[in-house]
């Protein structure tokens, strides 16, 4: 089982001030090293009212000053919004400073102000991401080589190479994330286009990535009194999918995916993909996930208050990771048995 978590840095008005919760990530960040959690996770979004970081690679970097065995991925850093060798640039000396622990999910983007703001074109989001993946793995290289008539030399490159993940929804990022990238990452939404990936890797005689990784929800949130916590919970849940959903619709000209209905507090809890429970009800969703799997915690989801998410944190730490091990869940990451 990974265990993953994730900061994407929110802080809309009725949450917690900007200050402190960064001050608490790179405590809790951490704190999961510590306790064990394989990957911390990072996404990027621009023009945000509420704050949404922009920067992946600078908390990253934070983040990797303050721990020392989980990975750090982006996921997703959105590709065509970046000048691609200084993101090899930027990307080497991350990976030399977190001693290659970097993970780099490349994105393609979606929002036109976000394009807008970096004078791109929305059009050109498909080939602009592939051809960075291309000229990353060619700038690690050490060699001399040229990208748009412009002479270029990265260096210093790190021993270990970044692993690039391409992340998408569609047919066409599936397969070509097989043929040019070293994985797939998928929404937590029931992915359509893993078998698409899983063929194509076979075609091109590339090892099997096997079946579509079992996730747990969302959002998941461990609680002693879940009816409790629930109400004081759904609101800073609303005003994410709020934000989606108009984000989207300023995409796509009508919001997509899970954000295309009318949301309440009941309709989303009754989704199954944001869950508050009780650490023996975590203990059995782990157990019915298995080791291929993933289950992720968010803290601080959109502007938690540091003291609710400690709280959050610290019951996990005492009441689900020890019962995970006594009940035969294999965790991937490095906490002695």
């Amino acid at each position: 089982m990974e265990l993953v978590m994730i900061f994407d840095m929110r802080t809309p008005a009725f949450g917690v001030g900007r200050e402190a919760a960064y001050a608490a990530a790179l405590d809790m960040a951490e704190w999961a090293d510590r306790v064990g959690f394989d990957v911390l996770g990072f996404g990027e979004h621009h023009c945000a009212d509420d704050g949404y970081n922009p920067s992946p690679l600078v908390l990253a970097a934070a983040m990797a000053g303050r721990t020392r065995q989980v990975a750090l991925r982006t996921a997703v850093l959105l590709a065509p919004l970046y000048d691609p060798v200084r993101l090899a640039e930027d990307l080497a000396v991350a990976q030399l400073a977190s001693a290659g622990r970097m993970q780099l999910g490349l994105g393609f983007g979606y929002r036109p102000v976000e394009f807008a703001m970096y004078g791109q074109r929305v059009e050109d989001r498909f080939e602009v991401t592939c051809n960075t993946a291309r000229l990353l793995k060619k700038a690690w290289t050490g060699e001399p080589f040229n990208y748009e008539g412009r002479p270029c030399l990265v260096s210093p490159v790190p021993e270990k190479p970044v692993p690039i993940l391409l992340g998408g929804m569609a047919p066409k990022v599936a397969r070509i994330a097989a043929e040019i990238a070293d994985g797939f990452l998928v929404p937590l939404f029931p992915p359509k286009v893993w078998q698409p990936y899983r063929d194509a890797c076979l075609r091109l005689g590339k090892p099997d990535p096997g079946p579509y990784p079992r996730q747990g929800p969302t959002f998941l949130w461990v609680s002693e009194d879940p009816e409790v916590d629930w109400q004081w919970i759904a609101p800073h849940i609303l005003h994410v999918l709020d934000s989606y959903s108009r984000w989207t619709a300023d995409a796509y000209g009508t919001p997509q995916g899970p954000y295309a209905g009318r949301m309440t507090a009941e309709s989303v809890r009754e989704s199954g993909a944001y869950k508050v429970l009780r650490p023996e009800d975590v203990v059995t969703m782990a157990r019915e996930l298995g080791d291929h799997s993933s289950l992720y915690l968010t803290p601080l989801f959109g502007g938690i208050d540091p003291e609710q998410g400690w709280k959050m944190l610290r019951l996990f730490e005492e009441q689900v990771l020890p019962h995970l091990r006594r009940n035969g869940v294999k965790p991937r990451w490095g906490m002695p048995a």
